[in-house]
C-alpha cells in the first residue's frame, strides 16, 4: 500500500507513505469493493485541485492515511483501476473502472446505483460531493471500448469535458454580447480543447490567445486561434471591441492588466483554472462585478437535468473523441513509473515546467 500526499497549506511539499508489506492490500467490508489503481494522468489541472482543495472540497474525496493532525492531502486524479476484491455481487473481481482516484495504489469503494455501464461511490464522506466526481464507468461494458485509447482518455477527458462546458456556457449566453473571445493560458489543454470547439462553431466570435513567451510558438502552430500574443503584448488587443475573457491562469496581476486595458468593453470574465496558482492574489483593476467562477461539475449537472444523462453523454463523448483524435497532431505522452517517480516529477508540474504539448501518464 502506497499513497502520495501533499501538505495542504503548502502543497509544493510532498511525501510518500508506504506500508512495510508490498502485498498489504485493504480488505473490503460489507457492501464494499477494493480496486487496484493501474494508471492515471497528472497535469496542471491536478494542481488546480490542490490549490482549491479547501474552497471546493477536493481534499474530502480521499482522506490521507497516517495523518492525525489533518495536515496532508491526497490530490485526486483521473485514471483506471481493476477490482481486486469484492463483497458486491454485481461488481465482480476483474471489472475495470474509469474515474476519479487518489494518488495511491488502492481505493475502497462503496458501490451504489450500479448499472452495467457505471456505478457511484456511496461512501458517507463523499455523499455531498459532486456526482460527476463520484461516478465510475465500467469500461468492459462500453460498446467499442479500446484499451489502447486509455492514456488519451484519462489525460484529455476531464479537461475536454470542461472545454465543452465552457463552449456551451458561452453559446448559451450569446457570447455575453462580445465580438471577441480572449483566452488566458491559451497553451493549457483545457484552453486548447475550448479553441477546437470554437473553431468548429461558425457562430463563434474570433478567438485571441494570451500565453507565455515560451509557449507562443506552440500556440501559433496549433492554428486554432485568430491572434496569438504573449502576456506583455496584451495591450495590443483591440480594446474597442466588446470582449469576453476565459481565464485558465488565475493570475490576479495579468487579469488586472487585461481588465484595465479593456475597460468597459470587458463584458464578462469566466474564471476557470489556476495554471498560475502562485499568482492568485486579487489584482488591481479586476472587474469583479463582471467576473464569475466556473465550476464544471455544476454545469454538467445542469445539462444532465436539461438534456438527460444519455443525451449529455452522447454530445460530450462525440466532442471529446473527435477532439482527442485531432490532439494527436501535437500531444506527446510521457510515461512515469510508479509513485516514487511521481514524487520526482511533481515539482515540474507545480512549477509549470512540463512542456505544454506533453502529457504525464503515471503507471503503477
Amino acid at each position: 500500500m502506497a499513497e502520495f500526499q501533499v501538505l495542504r497549506n503548502h502543497f509544493s511539499k510532498h511525501r510518500l507513505i508506504t506500508s512495510q508489506a508490498t502485498d498489504d492490500m485493504p480488505s473490503p467490508g460489507e457492501g464494499e469493493i477494493v480496486v487496484r489503481i493501474e494508471r492515471f494522468s497528472f497535469t496542471a489541472n491536478n494542481i488546480t485541485y490542490a490549490a482549491a482543495g479547501d474552497q471546493l472540497g477536493y481534499w474530502q474525496f480521499f482522506p490521507a492515511i497516517e495523518d492525525p493532525n489533518d495536515e496532508w492531502g491526497v490530490i485526486p486524479v483521473w485514471g483506471f483501476a481493476e477490482v481486486v476484491a469484492s463483497n458486491v455481487e454485481e461488481v465482480p473481481v476483474g471489472d475495470r473502472l474509469f474515474g476519479y482516484f487518489p494518488t495511491a495504489s488502492y481505493l475502497t469503494i462503496t458501490p451504489t446505483s450500479i448499472s452495467d455501464q457505471r456505478l457511484l461511490d456511496g461512501a458517507d464522506h463523499r455523499a455531498k460531493l459532486p456526482i460527476a466526481y463520484n461516478s465510475y464507468t465500467r469500461v468492459g461494458a462500453e460498446p467499442g471500448y479500446d484499451r489502447a485509447t486509455d492514456d488519451e482518455r484519462m489525460l484529455l477527458w476531464p479537461l475536454y469535458i470542461t472545454s465543452y462546458c465552457l463552449w456551451d456556457q458561452l453559446q448559451d449566453h450569446d457570447w455575453y454580447g462580445a465580438s471577441q473571445v480572449v483566452v488566458l493560458s491559451a497553451s493549457s489543454k483545457t484552453s486548447i480543447g475550448l479553441a477546437y470547439a470554437l473553431q468548429g462553431d461558425d457562430s463563434a466570435p474570433p478567438v485571441l490567445a494570451l500565453t507565455s513567451e515560451r509557449n507562443l510558438n506552440l500556440v501559433r502552430d496549433l492554428g486554432l486561434y485568430d491572434q496569438c500574443l504573449s502576456y506583455p503584448e496584451l495591450v495590443d488587443i483591440d480594446a474597442t471591441k466588446p470582449t469576453v475573457v476565459v481565464d485558465m491562469s488565475g493570475s490576479g496581476e495579468i487579469l488586472g492588466q487585461l481588465h484595465h486595458h479593456l475597460g468597459d468593453n470587458m463584458m464578462h470574465c469566466i474564471n476557470v483554472g489556476l495554471t498560475h496558482w502562485s499568482e492568485i492574489q486579487p489584482g488591481a483593476g479586476v472587474n469583479r462585478d463582471r467576473s464569475e467562477f466556473f465550476f464544471a461539475p455544476s454545469h454538467i449537472q445542469k445539462r444532465m437535468k436539461d438534456w438527460g444523462p444519455d443525451e449529455f453523454a452522447r454530445k460530450t463523448s462525440a466532442f471529446i473523441q473527435n477532439t482527442a483524435i485531432k490532439s494527436r497532431q501535437w500531444l506527446t505522452l510521457r510515461k512515469v513509473s510508479g509513485l516514487h517517480d511521481l514524487a520526482r516529477v511533481y515539482p515540474e508540474v507545480c512549477e509549470g515546467r512540463v512542456p505544454a504539448d506533453e502529457g504525464l501518464i503515471i503507471e503503477l
